[in-house]
């Protein structure tokens, strides 16, 4: 028997930062997002030899463990050995699993895409594959952002999360408790067409520590300026919203550059020279609207252009002989898991 899951990474368009704890708790958050043609990957293999063995290709790591109720978080794959010691501890009576596991993912950690969310997500598919575990989307998601937030201490929102298990186009709200509503955005076919087709992904090239990035900006809102900056990120993501819906284009636009904006005055971190000159060459050689996926710093930025002049964006992007870029289709659904049986 082999089970495999496979779940959507995601572009966070508007309201990234709202859902990070205390401003969410105290004030409500909201995030616009999208998933996309990529993903993270989890292959699980049950075996019999009292052996638990994680293997991630992608970043040249294989750890291994005998079978036991809890494993030491290994620095390698911290959250892999957190997920196991979770299942365990909550679904499978402390009883050991002895398995071999395979992941990897369509982007790097650390490119603004919830890479790191959506592997905990599908990891977790995973198992619920495996031991037919009683959880719902909203369970699903609230499971990884406890293991991730609270069991491994790693700083950051709530998004990515939801928006790996749910999948599609959706408005998400975040208040205090961790209660959280998904609202599907139910838009026109044409509407989500022409959203598709004008944009773009670049990545930087510039990997960022998203929980350091997080952690200065929560420290940031104590000051007045940075806590308006969250207002007006709230605001723009609402406005964003309503946009979308109507098939608003220039008024989607608008909101991205205002988006990331106000994304820029809640932290110094959140842009640097290198990044900004990206954005300028971007906004003189055709693009709309332009801002980075995800905390800051670095990653993937996402591009608002034209259709019509995209390829021409794409070849001046490339001509630039730094980064990539990349073209994505929009995808309607969230974590998958499926089982495959031996043919003996």
């Amino acid at each position: 028997m082999i089970i495999r899951s496979r779940t959507p990474l995601r572009l966070g368009l508007a309201g990234g930062g709202t859902d990070v704890s205390p401003f969410c708790d105290t004030y409500g958050g909201c995030v616009l997002n999208v998933t996309i043609n990529m993903y993270s990957y989890c292959t699980l293999k049950p075996t019999k030899n009292g052996k638990i063995r994680f293997v991630a290709p992608d970043v040249n790591q294989v750890v291994e463990f005998d079978s036991a109720k809890e494993i030491p978080i290994d620095d390698k794959l911290p959250l892999h050995c957190g997920i196991y010691n979770r299942i365990v501890k909550d679904f499978n009576k402390h009883k050991p699993l002895s398995f071999e596991m395979t992941t990897y993912s369509d982007a790097p950690s650390g490119s603004g895409l919830g890479t790191s969310s959506t592997m905990v997500v599908t990891i977790i598919k995973a198992f619920q594959e495996w031991l037919n575990l009683p959880l719902g989307e909203y369970d699903t998601a609230q499971l990884a952002y406890d293991i991730e937030r609270n069991d491994l201490q790693f700083k950051g929102g709530k998004q990515d999360q939801y928006a790996a298990t749910f999948g599609g186009f959706n408005f998400m709200e975040f208040y205090e408790n961790n209660h959280v509503i998904v609202n599907p955005l139910r838009m026109k076919k044409w509407i989500k067409n022409e959203i598709q087709n004008s944009l773009v992904l670049y990545y930087t090239g510039i990997s960022r520590d998203s929980g350091k990035i997080i952690e200065a900006q929560t420290k940031a809102e104590k000051n007045q300026k940075s806590l308006d900056a969250m207002f007006k990120i709230k605001e723009q993501t609402m406005l964003m919203k309503e946009h979308i819906l109507k098939g608003n284009y220039a008024g989607i636009a608008e909101c991205l550059n205002q988006n990331w904006i106000a994304k820029k005055e809640t932290s110094s971190l959140i842009s640097n020279d290198e990044m900004d000159e990206i954005h300028d060459f971007i906004m003189s050689h055709g693009g709309k609207a332009a801002k980075i996926s995800g905390a800051g710093g670095g990653g993937f930025m996402i591009i608002w252009c034209d259709p019509e002049k995209r390829y021409d964006l794409i070849r001046e992007l490339r001509n630039r002989n730094e980064g990539k870029t990349k073209v994505v289709d929009i995808v309607e659904y969230g974590a998958q898991a499926w089982t495959i049986y031996d043919e003996e």
